[in-house]
């Protein structure tokens, strides 16, 4: 039986630079995606390019990147579905575990959501201000699923729906950006699984835009990773993922001033849970679902101003998740 406390192991730091061998590393670990997904492994998308003598897009040369090998020779003991420690600063990979397995994401998904929608209002195509009015109610299939107050005739900012969507994770305001910026969410979910891709997220395929459970609605911890640190890049996106509540303000369907009281679903931002000393909590997105379990995705920093990501996905409660997360966020050097 693995320990329980994680070893730094042996740090990896292989340089996306040389491209090739990095995506084979990952093909070899995640095997091909099936065709009915309608996307390509990361060799068969390397190959495509490589015959236009053009690097991939989204393969930067500061990825971090593990082989199989060398996860299997850490010695972290988490009982979760995956788990990943990244250091960006050092492109190094301080602790994982099934990272390349393909795993349900559950509302991590927003995540990619968020970036889609950052990246339309970044060119012009919209504005933070710019009001949406509901001309239906949003059904999203789950009575149990988290939504938000807003129904048919409200009128919202987009910016309050962003800060809702990631901030309380409402599934209805996923669904709302989409259509803002897309027309209908169908549409939507083929951009993001375009943006998959040039993010070299190529085992990952969605079906909806909030990671409500489809068993064809699926990524890896790795992807999710590349996604994320995408979104990061994004000053708007980090100061939302880092509050610890919200007001969204809007016009209720009888024209009356209204607003919804919110908390973040991040309970290390609640204080409920503490970081170990000299992290400091940048932000992150949860998600949940019975079959995706406990998940969580973070950035933080160290007392040095370095950047880090961790996630842990798969924790079969909020407690055992936090608590493999503290002991990821350990291995954080000062």
């Amino acid at each position: 039986m693995e320990g329980d406390v994680p070893m730094r192991g042996r740090h990896v730091r292989i340089f996306a630079m040389i491209i090739g061998i990095c995506l084979l590393t990952v093909t070899a670990s995640c095997g091909k995606q099936s065709s009915s997904d309608g996307g390509s492994s990361f060799q068969d998308y390397y190959a495509e390019h490589r015959q236009k003598d053009e690097m991939p897009a989204g393969m930067a040369n500061d990825l971090a990147v593990i082989s199989p090998e060398e996860q299997k020779a850490m010695a972290y003991g988490g009982k979760d579905g995956a788990d990943l420690l990244i250091d960006e600063e050092g492109e190094e990979v301080l602790a994982a575990r099934h990272c390349f397995d393909k795993l349900y994401p559950a509302s991590i998904t927003k995540v990619m959501t968020a970036l889609l929608v950052i990246e339309y209002i970044e060119k012009g195509k919209g504005s933070w201000e710019e009001e949406i009015v509901l001309d239906h109610n949003i059904d999203l299939g789950d009575d149990q699923a988290v939504a938000s107050t807003l129904t048919r005739g409200c009128r919202v900012s987009v910016g309050d729906v962003f800060h809702t969507m990631l901030i309380k994770s409402a599934n209805d305001c996923a669904v709302i950006l989409a259509e803002y910026v897309s027309g209908s969410e169908e549409k939507f979910v083929k951009k993001m699984n375009k943006k998959a891709l040039t993010l070299g997220a190529t085992h990952t395929h969605f079906v909806n835009t909030n990671g409500l459970h489809d068993p064809d609605h699926y990524t890896t911890a790795y992807d999710l990773y590349l996604i994320f640190r995408e979104a990061c890049k994004s000053r708007v996106f980090v100061e939302t993922v880092s509050s610890s509540d919200y007001t969204m303000n809007f016009t209720n369907a009888y024209g009356a001033p209204d607003h919804e009281y919110m908390e973040s679903t991040n309970h290390y931002l609640l204080n409920e849970y503490s970081v170990p000393e000299g992290v400091v909590m940048a932000g992150g997105k949860t998600g949940t679902t019975s079959l995706a379990g406990s998940c969580l995705i973070l950035m933080t920093e160290n007392e040095n101003g370095d950047r880090f990501y961790s996630e842990v996905l798969g924790a079969k409660t909020k407690d055992q998740l936090y608590a493999s997360m503290t002991r990821l966020l350990e291995q954080i050097p000062q």
